[in-house]
């Protein structure tokens, strides 16, 4: 079994995201221990963001296969994804439009679009600095959960879990609170991936 860990956040050591995929990759680590991590940084090797050419090219530049091409060899992705501005990191944003290729991860059909990335696990580590899941406006303003939700499930991704710590900005006691509730839910979490899983094993 191949892991994709890829992280996104912009504040190093101090990231809750961070934080939370690296207990998220040993825990898995630790029930599955023949798997094999492979590990990207978009705050640190950032993709380019989508140009003419590279859309004119079909995507046939290096960049753009690498990282399509990394993805669609993982079973299971970890990905880090904070709260920025109501959505996600630009540079999270980039490495998705760089796997958004038509043939790829999804292709059109005469019913429509169809996925091709399908039996993937992705498991979301989301920390967000204010709370946006427990009031219509909060769920009305946030653009990061439901985006990934819907991206991955655009290109045939039905298993995509979420770890979450929110209200992380708002001090420490809260902080706390958050990131713990956040790792007890990982173990419970994994558990139901790992089960939907074993064929990829």
């Amino acid at each position: 079994m191949k892991l994709l860990h890829v992280d996104s956040a912009i504040t190093g050591a101090h990231s809750v995201s961070r934080q939370l995929t690296q207990a998220i990759v040993a825990e898995w680590k630790a029930a599955k221990p023949a798997t094999t991590v492979e590990y990207l940084d978009l705050a640190v090797n950032a993709p380019g963001h989508l140009d003419g050419q590279v859309l004119s090219g079909g995507f046939k530049d290096e960049v753009s296969e690498r990282l399509v091409s990394q993805f669609l060899a993982a079973d299971v992705i970890v990905v880090g994804a904070p709260l920025y501005n109501f959505s996600i990191p630009g540079q999270l944003k980039a490495w998705i439009d760089r796997l958004s290729q038509a043939g790829r991860t999804f292709r059109y059909t005469e019913k429509g679009p169809e996925g091709l990335a399908r039996g993937k696990t992705v498991i979301v580590a989301s920390s967000r600095g204010g709370f946006y899941s427990n009031s219509e406006m909060g769920r009305a303003l946030e653009h990061q959960e439901s985006y990934l939700q819907a991206v991955f499930g655009f290109f045939g991704i039905t298993d995509v879990r979420f770890v979450r710590a929110e209200g992380v900005n708002m001090g420490p006691e809260v902080k706390a609170k958050a990131i713990s509730d956040a790792q007890a839910s990982i173990k419970p979490t994994l558990a139901a991936n790992q089960a939907q899983s074993k064929q990829a094993a």
